[in-house]
């Protein structure tokens, strides 16, 4: 069993606090909108790191982080995006493909919107851990932790980091 720390929307801050809520997170993903490598930099030396990038990040982001990373961890299989869209109305092609990969766990950033849903349409969760940095049309800013094992997802919890 692995404990996750997720987060989206940094927009190139990292909150203290976020920094905190990830100290005992086995690794930290960030789903996109990374803004400035400052911000993966320092969460790497928290934990292990995956990241995607997102529609603000420049080259110097996009190189170092792909669009899409899917992979397996604790036998479980997870699709990371920026841009994934919501049930039932997903980004443009991101139901076809999410119907082919079947991940457990289908994860964007983008739309600053919290979000723990389960989706029959491809038999998954599918989480969005709204906007940990201050810019946007967000009011609380939240990241997500959780703990994945081969029976699954459990332990989820949101931590709101309040002004």
């Amino acid at each position: 069993m692995k404990r996750i720390g997720l987060i989206s929307d940094t927009h190139s801050h990292l909150d203290e606090r976020v920094k905190k809520h990830l100290s005992n997170c086995d690794e930290i993903w960030h789903a996109g909108d990374i803004g400035d490598i400052h911000v993966t930099d320092e969460l790497a030396q928290i934990a292990p790191l995956r990241a995607v990038h997102g529609n603000i990040d420049g080259g110097d982001v996009r190189i170092s982080f792909p669009k899409d990373l899917i992979f397996k961890i604790e036998g479980q299989t997870v699709w990371i995006t920026h841009i994934g869209g919501r049930p039932p109305r997903f980004a443009p092609g991101i139901l076809t493909e999410l119907k082919l990969i079947k991940p457990n766990l289908f994860i964007c950033g983008h739309s600053h919107i919290l979000l723990a849903q389960g989706c029959p349409s491809f038999g998954g969760l599918h989480l969005n851990p709204g906007a940990a940095g201050i810019y946007g049309n967000h009011q609380v800013r939240t990241i997500m932790r959780f703990s994945i094992s081969p029976d699954g997802i459990t332990d989820l919890e949101v931590v709101e980091l309040h002004k």
